[in-house]
């Protein structure tokens, strides 16, 4: 396996901290590589002096000659006056043969969009199809630049790929779309990331960077977490608090996710014997009779309720929701389909055009918004906490406000820095923190991972898995709903709340079924009408690059179904049944076939 990048003993600091203390590491080719630690902590520099956006303090970084790579950090700057069309089209001059820099004509970058597919099937994973190739990026708000720097490295031909929180401002569907694009590639990954299903899915290493240094560890996020299970069980008694808190997220990962029957066996009886005496996460029961003592009957109520945009647009109609006492609900759903508008109608924030909203008495509600426009600047840490609350009962115990907020990750020195002086995801802690000092007996949360790292994330549940109230939760990420919550409900744009019994895995199902509907319609006509307007026109598109996948996957399928009866040419019953699943093969790629030629035509 070749070498693309190495670091021989490299030290980088900032100020007085160091981030980077005489680290030796490399990345191998096809090698896919997470990396985790504390906010502040060091990640985003580490990838910075990799790829050269970063000098070395001292040191020596060597990179493989030709090296093709892309990097798409928190810090990047896009051309201003650019379009989306030639930001994702710049750095793919060489692979189409153009020969065009950046910046080109929309009519050539939107001929290169009809004729890649790869490109589209790129900006449709990520969700920056709809915006046009020819829409300017100064007319773009955070989340979609993030996005479209996104697919503009994804398009093109790498040997090694390095992303930094690349799931931030991605949906659960495209966190998953963006874990399978991975996967398929051949170049090698390095990815900074705090979605820790995203970790799990990709990463075929972990470094942790902490205290200057970074350690490696083989395997994702659960591998991670038994590594430093067993380290923190083997430390001195300072480190036993962090020891149970590891063990007790491999409980929860030993419990909820599918067992590793590829880890060797004796790391399974390992890892078996460090959770044998941990407890559940939480006892559901015991919390929920807990959570009606303090809320009563009555919590929060939507009876025959429609929810609109400013605008008048319709995202919720002739909805009757009754939360329960101690109930736990993780919301997901489609961009646009009215989750923010749903939780701030719980929250009172905004009224519903239809129907009617009942509280409780006795609801207090904690609302964790995407803001960070309701902290006092003008405080320290501390006694912004403080203002709140001087001590609360956290399950059946009493902690001090100082102790709240060193378990979500402000040391005692740290709680003495000016608000303001905080960074974006500091800034997030602290908003949590004040909200739990608040003793809500509802919480109300809106991407709640959004500038957490994975230490703070464990921290949040840990406290959560205590906590008797009601809960409702926005994130695209799955891990943290599957934690902590009891149910899913999801808004497919259809007007409706649905609840899924089977949780992300049924979300994702169900919304690949929907967009497979409009296909199958389509293929039931003797012929299709000609396509005329642009919406009909990109519809078109879409449907194009969704069955092109399709064929390639059918052809794929059928190599390896070819393959396997050359192999299996003396066991009849065996032959028997990959025959048939050849036919069906065959006949499913003709009619995706067809159709395409229909759409082909009339595009």
């Amino acid at each position: 396996m070749s070498n693309l990048i190495n670091l021989e003993q490299v030290s980088k600091s900032f100020g007085i901290t160091p981030l980077l203390d005489d680290v030796s590491l490399g990345v191998h080719a096809g090698e896919r590589i997470g990396v985790v630690g504390l906010n502040g902590g060091g990640k985003t520099t580490l990838l910075e002096v990799l790829t050269g956006l970063e000098p070395p303090d001292s040191g020596r970084v060597s990179r493989v000659g030709g090296l093709r790579l892309a990097v798409v950090t928190q810090r990047g700057v896009l051309p201003p006056g650019s379009t989306v069309g030639s930001v994702v089209l710049a750095g793919l001059a060489d692979d189409i043969g153009s020969g065009r820099a950046a910046g080109g004509s929309d009519d050539v970058a939107e001929h290169e969009w009809a004729a890649n597919p790869r490109i589209r099937s790129v900006m449709e994973g990520i969700g920056i199809a709809g915006l046009g190739l020819e829409t300017s990026i100064d007319n773009l708000s955070g989340g979609e630049r993030r996005r479209v720097a996104l697919a503009a490295a994804l398009v093109r031909d790498l040997d090694l790929l390095v992303l930094d929180e690349p799931t931030n401002h991605l949906d659960v569907e495209g966190v998953q779309w963006l874990a399978e694009h991975l996967l398929g590639r051949r170049s090698a990954l390095v990815v900074v990331t705090h979605d820790r299903w995203f970790l799990d899915t990709v990463a075929t290493n972990t470094w942790e960077v902490v205290g200057g240094k970074v350690e490696s560890y083989e395997g994702g996020y659960g591998d991670w977490i038994f590594a430093r299970a067993e380290r923190a069980r083997q430390a001195d008694a300072s480190e036993a608090r962090r020891a149970n808190l590891a063990r007790k997220e491999l409980a929860w990962l030993r419990r909820g996710a599918k067992a590793r029957t590829s880890k060797p066996r004796y790391r399974v009886e390992a890892a078996e014997a460090l959770i044998a005496d941990v407890p559940p996460p939480r006892d559901s029961v015991s919390l929920a009779a807990f959570a009606r003592k303090r809320l009563g009957r009555v919590v929060i109520e939507l009876e025959d309720t429609t929810l609109t945009t400013p605008d008048g647009r319709e995202l919720v109609r002739d909805l009757t929701w009754r939360l329960a006492p101690g109930e736990r609900v993780g919301l997901v759903g489609v961009n646009g389909s009215g989750k923010t508008t749903l939780l701030r109608t719980l929250a009172g924030d905004a009224e519903p055009a239809v129907g009617k909203r009942i509280q409780g008495q006795t609801v207090q509600i904690g609302w964790l918004r995407q803001e960070l426009d309701d902290l006092p600047t003008d405080m320290r840490v501390l006694e912004a906490v403080q203002q709140i609350a001087q001590r609360i009962m956290l399950g059946d115990k009493e902690i001090s406000a100082g102790q709240l907020a060193e378990r979500l990750g402000f040391t005692p020195a740290r709680q003495r820095t000016p608000v303001g002086d905080l960074s974006g995801g500091e800034r997030r802690r602290l908003q949590l923190t004040r909200i739990l000092m608040a003793e809500p007996n509802v919480l109300l949360l809106d991407e709640p991972t959004n500038d957490l790292d994975i230490d703070t994330l464990q921290q949040l549940e840990d406290l959560l898995d205590n906590w008797a109230g009601t809960l409702v939760v926005i994130s695209h990420d799955r891990y943290l709903i599957e934690r902590i919550c009891d149910s899913t409900w999801a808004l497919f744009g259809d007007g409706k709340l649905t609840n899924l019994p089977g949780g992300i895995d049924e979300y994702l199902k169900k919304r690949a079924t929907l967009a497979a509907v409009p296909a199958r319609a389509g293929a039931a006509d003797a012929k299709s009408a000609p396509v005329t307007d642009a919406a009909a026109q990109r519809a078109a598109r879409k449907e194009l690059s969704r069955l092109e996948r399709a064929i390639e996957k059918f052809d794929d399928r059928e190599r390896k179904l070819h393959d396997a009866l050359a192999a299996a040419a003396t066991d009849p019953d065996k032959l028997v049944t990959l025959n048939a699943e050849l036919k069906q093969v065959v006949a499913d790629k003709e009619a995706a076939e067809e159709r395409w030629m229909e759409l082909a035509d009339g595009a």
